[in-house]
């Protein structure tokens, strides 16, 4: 049987309409320029997700035919040819007599989007099934978000919407060859955290699909991270792959483009301009940091307090290293699943490199924990960040290093509010200290747990459970990111405001409130929960 014969999944390409892949950048050519540089709306993402009125040709012909004339008004120009999503009213009102669980079961309908709501020539790329968005100005699908909001779907019960969000992943990576950051044109050129293997055991554990139904999938995926790594020599770099100097080859991230991020124009061109780089460097480690997930971080930087001395792409991440072992063992374990067996073998191999490598370049026997590794510099980041602790949860650690990881982790990282993201608390970036994300606690918890370090998970669980109960209590809602202990104050730094929804945090907390339901956030209810 060949990988063309598995195809079990419930979608026909022929029946998703088809996706209009140009960015609206290429689409619109000047009109974008002058929409986005002249702030005709607040936030750079509205308007490449905007749905044109007519076809986007007719549009850009009308704009030039009418630009210079004199008192042209290019804000009403916009608001005639283009319908701006705005959120559709609900009838949704946080019930103060639900707990916190309840809540979050009564969010994820609110938070469903139906492909048959499908905009013509817009941004957003069709997919065959329904899918969950994260919340706020997020309203596509976002691919390692997904993950983490799954496993609350799992819990929740909603079978059917976490096979169609299933059979979505398989489509993208059938489709474009590998799972865009999220499912918008603009995003199409670069990925996310690679978690498609931690999904297939999902889509087992719940009776979805088999695991190793997705091994065409999983193979793709690997296929579009390593392009062009069995060619390089030492020193030598390809898109995602860097060729270190004892021939190891290990991951970075990449993005295809170097011009600005189109969901982030100006701010990319301002940030641009304060670097004594040339821009396009500075454009492709935006889009590499957004392509992290982690965006932005001081983790990124070459000065916590500057976000244009951002080297992403010159920085072998932890994580992202973590995840292709992961995805590299699942092949090689579906495969022989399957009597594959020199497949098997070569991803074994595979995996067996990468963890050597690892161990070489992103482990420091002297501190104690998993480092970033500058490849330009040939020297590790000096920055402790969350990420020390996906080696634990992808089962890459001996139980040595995990033991010396969750020491660490104790003595510098551990917040009131539970894991923190990094050590550096001033640089004004979101993904850095006092702010704490779903994610990482679900990382950080279930790698402490992989080895026995339950105490210390269970610290970081209850903590966490306790600040996201803290906001409910006080505002009947959960965030996209919080400040880790017990205060008034939002979470902040980055680009844009707090959203709130929030996909990741709905599923970690969901999932976490089921494994520890002697919980105080069970008894939680909106208006009326008391954290101490």
């Amino acid at each position: 049987m060949t990988d063309t014969d598995l195809n079990p999944f419930d979608y026909d390409t022929h029946a998703v309409c088809a996706a209009d892949t140009m960015t609206p950048a290429d689409r619109y050519q000047e009109l974008f320029i002058a929409v986005q540089t002249q702030r005709v709306f607040p936030d750079s993402k509205t308007f490449v997700d905007c749905a044109p009125r007519q076809h986007p040709e007719r549009i850009l012909e009308a704009y030039r035919a009418s630009s210079a004339e004199p008192g042209f008004d290019l804000k009403g120009f916009v608001e005639e040819h283009f319908v701006t999503y705005e959120m559709k009213p609900t009838e949704f009102v946080a019930n103060p007599n639900d707990s916190l669980s309840e809540h979050i079961d009564r969010l994820w309908p609110v938070l469903t989007r139906h492909p048959k709501q499908h905009p013509e020539h817009s941004s957003l790329l069709p997919l065959p099934h329904d899918y969950v968005v994260p919340g706020g100005r997020f309203t596509e699908l976002y691919y390692w978000d997904s993950y983490f909001t799954m496993l609350g779907l799992d819990e929740s019960g909603h079978c059917e919407l976490l096979r169609a969000m299933a059979d979505n992943f398989a489509f993208l990576i059938d489709t474009y060859g590998h799972v865009p950051n999220g499912n918008r044109s603009y995003y199409l050129s670069r990925s996310q955290p690679p978690v498609f293997a931690l999904m297939t055991d999902l889509f087992e554990e719940s009776g979805v699909h088999r695991a190793s139904d997705y091994l065409p999938q999983l193979r793709k995926e690997h296929a579009f991270w390593t392009d062009g790594a069995d060619r390089l020599r030492p020193g030598e770099t390809h898109r995602r792959c860097v060729c270190l100097p004892d021939g190891s080859v290990l991951n970075r991230y990449w993005d295809e483009r170097d011009t600005p991020r189109e969901e982030s124009y100006l701010e990319d061109i301002e940030t641009a301009r304060s670097s004594s780089r040339p821009a396009h460097e500075v454009y492709r480690d935006l889009r590499a940091g957004a392509e992290s997930g982690w965006d932005f971080s001081s983790r990124w930087l070459g000065d916590p307090q500057r976000l244009s001395s951002i080297r992403t792409t010159q920085i072998i991440p932890v994580d992202l290293n973590s995840f292709l072992y992961k995805l590299e063992r699942q092949i090689a374990r579906l495969s022989e699943a399957r009597g594959r067996h020199e497949c098997a073998e070569e991803f074994a191999q595979r995996a067996a490199n990468r963890l050597a490598a690892i161990d070489r370049y992103l482990w420091s026997e002297q501190r104690g924990a998993y480092f970033d590794f500058d490849w330009c510099l040939g020297q590790p980041r000096d920055n402790l960040t969350a990420a020390t602790l996906t080696p634990l949860f992808v089962q890459v650690a001996s139980d040595k290093q995990a033991a010396r990881v969750a020491e660490i982790v104790r003595e510098r990282l551990l917040a009131p509010g539970g894991l923190s993201t990094t050590e550096i608390g001033d640089s004004g970036e979101q993904w850095d200290r006092p702010n704490g994300w779903a994610p990482l606690q679900w990382i950080g918890i279930r790698g402490l747990q992989s080895y026995g370090h339950d105490a210390l998970a269970l610290q970081i669980e209850e903590r966490w459970l306790s600040i996201v109960s803290h906001l409910f209590e006080r505002e009947s809602k959960l965030v996209e990111k919080y400040v880790l202990r017990p205060c008034t104050e939002h979470a902040g730094g980055g680009e844009y405001p707090l959203q709130d929804g929030f996909g990741w945090t709905n599923g970690v907390t969901r999932k976490l409130m089921q494994e520890d339901p002697n919980h105080e956030a069970h008894r939680c209810r909106a208006g009326n929960c008391r954290v101490d």
